[in-house]
């Protein structure tokens, strides 16, 4: 059968991702009001005080949607170079003193007045346009390594082993799509996985962190509280859950309830039947970015739209894989669901891109 290439005339949106994405981030305000209500009367005197926060963020964040899936995407390529270089730089500002800011051990976040950001956060989107640029402009593939190596080092210098990974797999995910030796990116992924490997056994704290998700019935108390919490919510859910509003865990029992281990606290009050529900929305939007990545217009929106698709999807499968002990716990929050400014709005970041490519897809028809 003839089959000829036709392009998306109407020039619309894919709005079967458009409107999942909004309800995603409203279940995402239902769940951040309910999980941290009791953190925020105890901190704040005011249960009502994250998903206040999250609210400016999530109107700040459709509002960064609809403007960007106003955007041709290939403005992004124009700017990838800028765009990277700046990331990079805010990365290393991060690990300054004075300028980032160190929390739990950790130095992420850099404060502009009252506001609260990450870098890494930034850097997702600076490294996924760049290698999109590098690979649709035929750049030698011998560099194509150099920037993720370069990104990765610096994240996991905050310390950040799961951010590390997600924009890490993003990034090897967009060069697999290039014509790069098959022998040659297979021993760079070797390598890659020995570099984790060596990262994860020479730091005492991520060390901790596999021993625990190898043996979670040792340490209740210490180093396996975390995951025998979550599993306690996930259990208590059972088919249908306690009832929304009704989690036990959340009750300052279940550590990081509003962010990383939101989905627990869903599963334990709407069951097993509703979280199914929200991981099918969550497969149902990662087939829709799959078919944009299928049938984008030309090499520089495939490859840009496959990174930002692989860097939600990863962050998804990450945060529900630990939620049920198929993963190490890594402090991955669930896009479009958990508490943070940075994460939610950088994701909507992404959806519009997505967006506006899907408003110059083309797909084969069979010709009449």
């Amino acid at each position: 059968m003839n089959r000829a290439r036709l392009r998306n005339q109407k020039g619309a949106i894919d709005k079967k991702l458009f409107f999942l994405t909004l309800g995603l981030v409203f279940i995402g305000l239902v769940a951040v009001a309910d999980a941290s209500a009791p953190q925020a009367i105890n901190i704040f005197n005011d249960k009502f005080h994250f998903v206040k926060e999250q609210l400016v963020w999530a109107g700040l964040g459709i509002a960064v949607l609809l403007f960007t899936l106003q955007i041709n995407y290939k403005f992004w390529q124009k700017i990838a170079s800028p765009v990277y270089v700046v990331s990079v730089l805010l990365l290393v500002a991060v690990l300054i003193p004075g300028i980032g800011i160190k929390i739990l051990g950790a130095r992420r976040w850099i404060s502009v007045g009252p506001v609260f950001f990450q870098p890494s956060e930034v850097v997702k989107f600076g490294l996924i346009i760049y290698m999109a640029k590098l690979i649709s402009t035929k750049k030698p593939s011998s560099i194509f390594f150099i920037p993720v190596l370069l990104v990765a080092g610096l994240i996991m210098l905050e310390p950040d082993l799961g951010t590390t990974i997600v924009v890490v797999v993003a990034a090897v995910a967009q060069i697999f799509f290039s014509d790069v030796d098959f022998f040659r990116f297979i021993g760079a992924c070797f390598a890659g996985i020995l570099g984790v490997a060596a990262l994860i056994l020479g730091s005492s704290y991520r060390r901790d962190r596999l021993l625990t998700f190898l043996q979670t019935t040792q340490d209740p108390l210490g180093k396996s509280y975390h995951i025998r919490q979550v599993l306690l919510a996930l259990g208590s859910g059972g088919l249908l859950g306690v009832g929304l509003g009704q989690s036990r865990q959340k009750y300052l029992f279940l550590p990081e309830a509003a962010t990383d281990s939101i989905f627990a606290v869903i599963a334990e009050e709407i069951g097993f039947i509703g979280a199914l529900v929200i991981i099918i929305a969550f497969i149902f939007f990662i087939l829709r970015a799959i078919r944009i990545v299928k049938y984008s217009p030309d090499k520089f929106a495939q490859v840009l739209s496959l990174g930002l698709t692989v860097w939600i999807g990863s962050q998804i499968l990450l945060n529900l894989g630990s939620m049920v002990a198929a993963v190490p716990l890594t402090g991955i929050p669930l896009p479009f669901i958990s508490y943070g400014g940075s994460s939610l709005v950088t994701v909507l970041f992404a959806t519009g891109i997505l967006l506006n490519i899907s408003k110059h897809i083309c797909y084969e028809k069979p010709a009449k």
